[in-house]
């Protein structure tokens, strides 16, 4: 823990199976020796797949991963196994006085997810969690009216609705490219869409 007792967080998102962008984020994990490495879904590609996680692993590093539009749950839970890291799709981690609660999916692709299922599986996700102090949401797709809405691709709905009902402190994201790196309060809840080169966050 960093000084204060605060959890110091790596979170990235749509590495898309690029090992080079793996082990530079593994790189980034440890100089700036961080608690815990967030990867937010699109982990695999169609190239690359073998030195994803394990470049975190090597560096000693604690890895909550959720599936993206590109990987479906069975292989984020594939990978959770091979390397010991935890898949939250559906479900919490809590580190000290932080909870973690995560939904993976988006509307389109082979990890497609309904609304309606994006908000059950985070209403499963935070049930476990309440009366945590500190509250962090993770989510491969981003929310309904957002910075990251910029490109044309609507945000979804059940994860607005999350925001409101649970009240998370932070909600790191992906899926637009195009908006890494994007920053924004909705409603108490710091709205972060993290991107590939990865964005360093305290809690």
């Amino acid at each position: 823990m960093t000084e204060k007792n605060k959890l110091k967080i790596l979170a990235a998102s749509d590495i898309h199976g690029e090992s080079r962008i793996a082990k530079a984020l593994a790189r980034k994990a440890e100089k700036e020796n961080v608690d815990l490495v967030v990867l937010c879904g699109d982990i695999v590609g169609f190239t690359e797949t073998e030195n994803i996680i394990k470049p975190f692993k090597d560096k000693n590093k604690r890895v909550l991963i959720i599936p993206g539009n590109h990987d479906t749950n069975a292989t984020a839970d594939f990978l959770a196994s091979l390397y010991n890291v935890k898949n939250i799709n559906g479900y919490s981690a809590r580190y000290d006085n932080v909870g973690f609660f995560g939904a993976g999916g988006a509307d389109i692709g082979p990890g497609i997810t309904t609304e309606g299922e994006l908000f059950k599986t985070l209403k499963k996700a935070h049930s476990s969690i309440k009366g945590i102090e500190k509250k962090v949401m993770i989510t491969h797709m981003h929310p309904e009216d957002s910075l990251s809405e910029f490109s044309g691709f609507p945000g979804s709905n059940s994860i607005r609705k999350a925001i409101h009902e649970f009240k998370p402190d932070i909600l790191i994201h992906g899926h637009i490219h195009e908006a890494a790196g994007a920053e924004e309060m909705i409603e108490q809840t710091r709205v972060i869409n993290v991107g590939k080169e990865g964005t360093i966050i305290e809690i």
